[in-house]
């Protein structure tokens, strides 16, 4: 089961570092560690891809009491739990993208009354929630945190170095995998198929 002090125990086992026995042992990793959590290194990692295991899907009116001062018509407002954005939609199936909006500071703003969007969420029960995350963005978030602190550790500029790329490195893999978890997409059938399907179904009615 992941937990902080897994997660503080992985950037440690990176850094060739002896491993934590609580959240509460006095040491100089984990006073490090805990900065580095403070600092937003959970947000940090969510912002760093289009995660599913964080995906939230929302319906939202736009807010009557914003009017904007140009351009688009419509202004809504983006919750507190949000990171990024992953789909602007019309409808509710989130089939038809919405190409004309602008996503902006605390506001997504549009000239439709009402949007469907998909958005990274840091909420408790989406992208704070440790028991959604894969292995593979632990292990990422994990060489994070040990990027975080390895020169204020070690004074080891090839050690930093080194960890950059780690941290890089999986989170390729992490992106990998979670683009492996997006549901299938079909490619719209040629005309030569649908007609050939038109006709089958023709011949089925006749007889």
């Amino acid at each position: 089961m992941t937990t902080r002090l897994t997660l503080y125990n992985g950037a440690l086992r990176l850094l060739g570092e002896r491993k934590l026995a609580s959240l509460a042992e006095n040491r100089e990793p984990r006073r490090l560690l805990d900065d580095a959590w403070d600092d937003g290194a959970v947000n940090g990692a969510l912002e760093a891809g289009q995660w599913f295991f964080a995906c939230r899907g929302m319906q939202y009116d736009y807010s009557p009491s914003v009017e904007p001062p140009f351009g688009y018509r419509r202004a809504f407002n983006k919750p507190g739990d949000f990171v990024r954005t992953m789909a602007v939609c019309q409808d509710e199936y989130f089939n038809v993208p919405v190409t004309a909006y602008s996503d902006e500071a605390g506001f997504w703003y549009a000239d439709l009354d009402t949007l469907f969007i998909k958005y990274v969420s840091n909420d408790a029960a989406y992208g704070n929630d440790m028991s959604r995350w894969p292995q593979t963005f632990v292990k990422y978030l994990e060489a994070c945190l040990a990027r975080d602190i390895v020169m204020a550790l070690k004074q080891n500029k090839t050690a930093w170095v080194d960890s950059i790329q780690l941290a890089k490195d999986l989170l390729v893999e992490a992106k990998s995998q979670n683009a492996m978890a997006e549901p299938a997409k079909f490619l719209p059938a040629s005309s030569w198929v649908a007609a050939r399907a038109g006709a089958g179904r023709s011949r089925s009615r006749i007889a």
